[in-house]
């Protein structure tokens, strides 16, 4: 990693703080401008002071004044979301928040393979025709241009609060409040939200406008938003992103809502609940509903006040979860297989139709493609007469742009730089693969193609200790582009090695450098190195963790890789 610079250590110095060298280094490793700012802003009092600034987003106060028009008029609003657990958090927590206001509103969560993603024609008459006159869009409805022109003349008005990227030109909707819209420059602090923190913002000015509720809380909203922002994977290294977050964890290990509680307990979870926890405990029980069955359940369960009910619906999360596990195994090796086969795994980009995939799990499939192959994925579910796809990338290749050189060819698509979805006409599925294929391959000339890890610092064991891994505990909330510190310890031995866990994948040891104290430390799914090294000094890349056990704190080490330890002059 490169050395701190100067200015660096100056502004730190400015701002009237002394800032611990080794985190400094991790801060500027993670691209943290201010890191006095990112570490002290932490109080309830800065995140509403960055949610009070929120009225500079376009749009965002025309949009917040007709709701609270039609809440004052007794109109039918729908809130329309998407399937994913960051359109199901913002669902719910747009209609709990009109629902304070006593808004007659209901939620609408289209179904994944009957309508696909966003915003569709039929399900937009259909609310109209049974009464909705505001439709308020939750993390979709950008880029639906051709959906909402359908349905100007039904006396249907919608606004649009979304934070996927843009497209040619801005649907005609009554407002549309997205920071990537590029036609203000005053989005910059909100480019990195997820939708749910987008709703989350028009939430709040709605509560501004119409008189906040004596009896509730903006905490009550927050567990919803931190769900929704790591579970999309979006950067923890954005200061905004990390109040939301760290507010959000904080009322998640409260445990004040009944079904995110219902849903912890049936997926066996104890402790205290972080980021890491959203990401492979809650977000992929919540994803589940919407990939398997209906995104309904899991805004069902976020929302209900009746613990039967909670109790009930954590339980078929539980088992749509396990379901969704087996499927994506077995369709990603299935896919992996043929690709193996036909010679096809070798080519930039991987681009796969498979007709038994079934359509909700295909993102999951390309992530663990791309994950495995460090390229990007594309994998299609054929119908009749189209085939929907999930794309998943790598940051060398930004395939929502990808996807925009290709707009006509697709009858409709959008994401990220990371992920992104389309569905095109059977007759122009090979054109695009050609093309798609031919983009990545210009974009990866004369690159060497390579997961990177970045560590942080060189640490000799005898650094190692509880004081230090306390201090790195004030750095969380890690996740995406804020990972958890990475180090490496060099030359080290390994004693008293021994295979863990129910099947004994897993490996315990402690390791011993010099003079210095030993330290625990534990490598997941490496205990084929058992008997390998351990008569030999070894490098160890870590992660630094405290481990507690019958009331005793001890520095442990969460070992990622073990390589022979390099020879040095």
């Amino acid at each position: 990693m490169p050395p701190v610079p100067d200015e660096y250590w100056l502004q730190a110095r400015h701002n009237g703080s002394r800032l611990d060298p080794l985190l400094a280094q991790i801060l500027y490793n993670r691209g943290v401008a201010d890191p006095v700012s990112f570490l002290l802003e932490t109080s309830t009092d800065d995140l509403k002071r960055r949610l009070l600034r929120a009225d500079d987003l376009l749009d965002l106060e025309r949009g917040a004044n007709r709701i609270v028009q039609a809440i004052a008029r007794g109109e039918q609003i729908c809130v329309y979301g998407d399937f994913d657990a960051d359109g199901v958090t913002s669902t719910a927590l747009m209609v709990e928040a009109l629902s304070w206001l006593g808004a007659n509103v209901r939620a609408y969560i289209p179904d994944r393979i009957d309508e696909g993603y966003g915003l569709n024609i039929p399900a937009l008459k259909r609310l109209a025709a049974e009464g909705v006159s505001l439709v308020v869009t939750v993390d979709c409805g950008v880029r639906s241009v051709t959906e909402i022109e359908a349905v100007l003349e039904d006396q249907l008005d919608v606004v649009v609060t979304d934070h996927h990227s843009v497209g040619e030109a801005l649907p005609p909707a009554f407002a549309v409040v997205n920071p990537q819209r590029a036609d203000s420059d005053r989005h910059e602090p909100y480019r990195c939200l997820a939708g749910v923190g987008v709703a989350l913002l028009m939430a709040v000015q709605v509560l501004r406008i119409a008189g906040w509720p004596r009896e509730r809380r903006l905490s009550d909203l927050l567990d919803l938003v931190a769900i929704g922002t790591v579970a999309d994977v979006m950067r923890l290294n954005d200061p905004f992103n990390r109040l939301l977050v760290l507010h959000g964890l904080n009322v998640i290990n409260e445990r004040r809502r009944l079904g995110l509680d219902a849903l912890l307990n049936a997926a066996g979870f104890k402790g205290k609940a972080s980021a890491e926890t959203i990401g492979f405990v809650i977000g992929p029980r919540v994803n589940a509903a919407g990939r398997l069955a209906s995104g309904l359940l899991a805004f069902d369960l976020l929302t209900t006040q009746d613990q039967a009910t909670a109790n009930h619906l954590a339980k078929e999360l539980e088992r749509l979860n396990i379901e969704r596990q087996d499927k994506m195994r077995a369709a990603k090796d299935r896919i992996r297989d043929i690709l193996v086969l036909t010679g096809e795994i070798d080519a930039p980009l991987i681009f796969a139709q498979d007709d038994d995939v079934a359509p909700g799990i295909v993102g999951l499939v390309a992530g663990q493609l791309t994950q495995e192959f460090y390229r990007p994925a594309v994998i299609l579910h054929r119908e009749q007469e189209t085939s929907r796809a999930s794309c998943r990338s790598i940051p060398e290749f930004h395939i929502t742009r990808a996807l925009d050189t290709c707009a006509d060819l697709l009858l409709r698509h959008g994401g990220h730089a990371l992920a992104a979805g389309f569905t095109v006409a059977n007759e122009n599925v090979p054109l695009l693969r050609e093309r798609l294929l031919r983009a990545a391959r210009e974009a990866f000339s004369g690159l060497t193609l390579a997961p990177v890890r970045r560590v942080d610092a060189a640490l000799p064991l005898s650094k190692v200790t509880v004081d230090l891994a306390e201090k790195l505990a004030m750095l969380e909330p890690f996740g995406h582009q804020f990972e958890a510190p990475l180090f490496v310890s060099r030359g080290v031995r390994m004693m008293f090695p021994r295979a863990l866990g129910d099947k004994q994948k897993h490996l315990k040891m402690r390791l011993v450098a010099g003079s210095s104290p030993a330290v625990e430390a534990i490598a997941f799914n490496q205990a084929e190195f058992l008997n390998q090294w351990s008569e030999q000094p070894v490098d160890v890349l870590y992660r630094l963790t405290i481990n507690e056990y019958n009331g005793r704190r001890n520095a442990q080490l969460n070992v990622e890789e073990i390589r022979i330890a390099a020879a040095r002059a």
